[in-house]
């Protein structure tokens, strides 16, 4: 779907804006004209940023938002998703204002979405392995961890690249998004993909190249890692209690418990007999380790399969395509 397609559709982009007063212009003077408006939201930035794009840009495009406090990139988002959905945008896209994320790709991120193939779209910087190499090595693996987490939070096992902010969203489904209880700050794109399972959202990973400069992240590991794997333990129990006893049940709702359940009765029983009988001086009898070893081994089975239903279950029909029949069917009744 070329720029050409796109012209005739409201897509909107969102750049949170907090110490990136040196990128800023040059990130909104790469926007064709495909985007409809662009929402450049000052996340209580010590720089300034919002006034400084008032007075050195002359886009009509620009609109220029306030954060009274900073919230973090997520705040940031939520409150340029939120204007763009009252101005009555159909696609929008997030873009960070740090001049990684190339301007013109916008419609890439946005085609699938209008094409009703997805109803999210995010970047993704592995698919190329040549352009890996400009990626510094601690990344590469900072991103695999996180990447492998988010597929068990998420349940979208068919993404990669949790921690990228390039994204296009249907205002529809953002529109049902609850706002309030998304992650404000480092977390957001992780957060926003459970928020999107639970709605059954469709999402796709675009591929695109990965691109740095000089500029500093703000973003420390040492400090997020215990925040983070909080979160998706949180999310992962979330979701499960969700998708497979709340709204639905199935034959994997079955089979995470029993397997659990198993694996710890093995583990324990196990553990305890080896202690009582190295406490003696005694070998465990061979029966003794099978009836150990036998629940444990059922047990992981069983949570073999549940994985298994959970990856087979990612969303496949677009939720904003859903609407979109549904209103069919009612108009045509």
């Amino acid at each position: 779907m070329n720029k050409e397609c796109l012209s005739g559709e409201k897509i909107a982009v969102v750049i949170p804006c907090y110490k990136v007063l040196t990128h800023i212009e040059n990130v909104i003077a790469g926007f064709g004209t495909e985007v409809w408006r662009i929402y450049v939201v000052d996340d209580k930035c010590p720089e300034g940023s919002g006034d400084y794009v008032k007075k050195a840009c002359v886009d009509p495009r620009v609109v220029v938002l306030y954060n009274e406090v900073n919230l973090g990139v997520g705040g940031a988002v939520m409150a340029g998703y939120k204007r763009a959905i009252a101005d009555g945008a159909s696609i929008i896209v997030k873009v960070d204002g740090d001049g990684q994320m190339d301007p013109s790709l916008v419609s890439v991120f946005a085609a699938p979405i209008l094409r009703g193939e997805a109803d999210y779209t995010k970047g993704n910087r592995f698919f190329d392995l040549e352009e890996l190499r400009a990626m510094p090595g601690l990344r590469i693996f900072g991103n695999a961890v996180l990447s492998f987490m988010t597929k068990f939070s998420s349940g979208y096992w068919d993404l990669f690249d949790p921690t990228n902010g390039y994204t296009a969203i249907h205002a529809d489904v953002a529109r049902h998004l609850p706002f309030n209880k998304i992650s404000n700050r480092y977390f957001f794109e992780t957060d926003i993909l459970f928020r999107l399972n639970i709605l059954r959202a469709v999402v796709h990973d675009v591929p695109m190249d990965a691109t740095y400069g000089d500029e500093v992240s703000n973003l420390k590991i040492s400090k997020i890692v215990g925040e983070f794997l909080r979160k998706h333990c949180r999310n992962f129990f979330k979701r499960i209690f969700y998708n497979y006893y709340l709204r639905d049940l199935s034959i994997a709702s079955l089979e995470l418990p029993i397997g659990v359940a198993l694996m710890a009765f093995g583990t324990l029983f196990g553990l305890g007999e080896w202690l009582s009988s190295s406490s003696k001086g005694a070998i465990t009898p061979a029966g003794t380790v099978m009836l150990s070893a036998l629940p444990i081994l059922m047990g992981l089975q069983l949570i073999l399969a549940f994985i298994a239903y959970d990856i087979a279950a990612v969303p496949k029909q677009p939720w904003h395509r859903r609407l979109v029949d549904k209103c069919k069917t009612i108009t045509n009744a």
